[in-house]
């Protein structure tokens, strides 16, 4: 899976936990979930996204280097 794929899931899945622990446990847990929508936001113009540092850490591949790759073994 690419970083890309990745950060798409990850962004879902903590949209819906904390939407989900905003509505069992405390609303203040909206203010996660508007951090992470304005982090969204903000990656959308600047490229920057904390999360995509670590995933490329643990050797993960953008879909443009998985791109390359895919052809370079298919010459």
């Amino acid at each position: 899976m690419s970083i890309e794929r990745t950060m798409f899931a990850f962004g879902g899945v903590m949209v819906m936990l904390t939407s989900l622990l905003a509505l069992y446990h405390s609303p203040l847990w909206t203010w996660v979930t508007l951090f992470i929508g304005f982090n969204c936001l903000q990656s959308s113009f600047t490229g920057f996204c904390p999360p995509t540092f670590l995933m490329k850490r643990f050797g993960m591949k953008t879909e443009a280097q998985l791109a390359r790759e895919a052809l370079d073994t298919s010459s």
